[in-house]
């Protein structure tokens, strides 16, 4: 399971690193087990000593689903840490390459955002296995959040000055190609920004100290806000250039980044929502959240429906996924089943169960948990398909493309 790597040089891509956030993802998505099915009072997120106690006491079924989790869990970390230091090495040595000088002169340049957009991933992912693995992490957790928060807003520090980078380029040379813009390429800044506020967010619904969490409230907001206004601009100009002269074919899986933008806001806002309850006496509602979580979850469906239709026209899966030809933009396709998989666990229990619409654990609750599971599943099958594709042997990407690009989402 990805035990030898190949060494790419300048046929390297940045966007590589969506392989190790892929995997990060999942990693999350058996975390919504926990997180909904084992009882945690008092705790606004499970730890290791109520998931040891569901194991103990907890029925048949809900333990066979922790168990099903920690070894996901456990999977998914490796493959992620895995695939994080191959990228961190190649992309090191890229950066000595021609190819990454041509990079960052082309639009392409904001592909670079996804080295902090992993990161990001990365703290999310290494404060999961904290709380899932190591026995007493919630007694010292308070000093953790300060930690947590440098973390972030240093990851943050460095996804601007990449777009300091890039916007200082074209906004005072120019040289950005418009008619090489027809796809959603130019969302991953955004979304980079919103994973980093989402991460920020997190002491806001956790910490019981009011200036930590006022800081979080603080620094999260400014980058949601950051990626809703650079997210809301590019989607514009990508859809003109996508009218215009139709949709990249290599670029096609970009349409689907909205999804997971739209995950990570919505999660983001739950947590400042906890955080200004507990510390700021303002009263949200269970109506409230299910109909913002409603809201979000069509936003995500229009966009699906969007991308797959434009993916089936152009025959994508049939040629980067299951054809003959590679395509580093596949790894792409991985983020929104992620992403649609943890919003639906969030919208039948925090937005259906929650408001009272279905009861937890009935027939409608298992039915559109189901359907997370389902499509959970169909992206792990994903993953590993693609990773069998591009790292299955040593020299499997000497030929990358043959005849695509390594950079095919600009």
């Amino acid at each position: 399971m990805l035990l030898s790597m190949p060494r790419l040089g300048d046929r390297y891509s940045p966007l590589y690193f969506l392989a190790a956030l892929g995997a990060g993802g999942l990693m999350v998505s058996f975390f919504m087990y926990l997180m909904f099915w084992v009882p945690h009072e008092g705790r606004p997120v499970p730890v290791f000593e109520d998931i040891f106690a569901v194991l103990q006491t907890g029925s048949v079924p809900l333990k066979a689903a922790v168990i099903i989790a920690w070894v996901g869990i456990a999977v998914f970390a490796y493959l992620h840490i895995r695939l994080l230091i191959w990228n961190l090495g190649e992309f090191a040595a890229f950066r000595k390459t021609d190819a990454y000088s041509d990079l960052v002169k082309s639009n392409a340049e904001t592909q670079l955002l996804a080295v902090p957009l992993t990161l990001a991933m990365s703290v999310n992912g290494g404060f999961i296995l904290g709380l899932v693995y190591v026995p007493g992490l919630w007694s010292i957790v308070e000093y953790l959040f300060p930690a947590a928060l440098a973390a972030f807003a240093l990851i943050g520090f460095y996804a601007f000055r990449l777009l300091g980078d890039f916007f200082g380029r074209v906004l005072t040379g120019g040289g950005f190609d418009c008619l090489k813009n027809n796809s959603f390429a130019q969302l991953l800044p955004a979304f980079a920004l919103a994973m980093v506020g989402v991460g920020l967010a997190a002491p806001a619904a956790m910490s019981t100290t009011k200036a930590v969490a006022a800081s979080s409230l603080i620094l999260s907001t400014f980058f949601i806000v950051s990626a809703v206004v650079m997210g809301t601009v590019a989607l514009f100009l990508g859809f003109r250039a996508m009218l215009e002269n139709g949709a990249s074919a290599e670029a096609a899986p970009t349409l689907w980044v909205a999804i997971p933008i739209v995950t990570v806001v919505s999660i983001a806002l739950m947590r400042q929502g906890h955080g200004t309850h507990v510390h700021l006496d303002v009263h949200g509602n269970a109506a409230d959240t299910f109909l913002m979580l409603t809201d979000l979850l069509a936003v995500q469906v229009l966009f699906g429906l969007l991308g797959a239709l434009v993916l089936k026209r152009q025959g994508y899966f049939g040629t980067y996924v299951f054809g003959p030809l590679k395509s580093v933009g596949s790894y792409a396709l991985v983020c929104p089943g992620v992403a649609l998989t943890v919003m639906l666990h969030f919208y039948v229990n925090k937005g259906l169960a929650g408001a009272g619409i279905v009861d937890k654990f009935s027939a409608g609750y298992w039915t559109v948990t189901a359907l997370a599971l389902v499509l959970q599943f169909a992206t792990i099958y994903l993953v590993f398909k693609l990773n069998a594709k591009h790292f299955g042997q040593s020299d499997a990407l000497a030929h990358q493309q043959q005849g695509g690009s390594v950079h095919p989402a600009e």
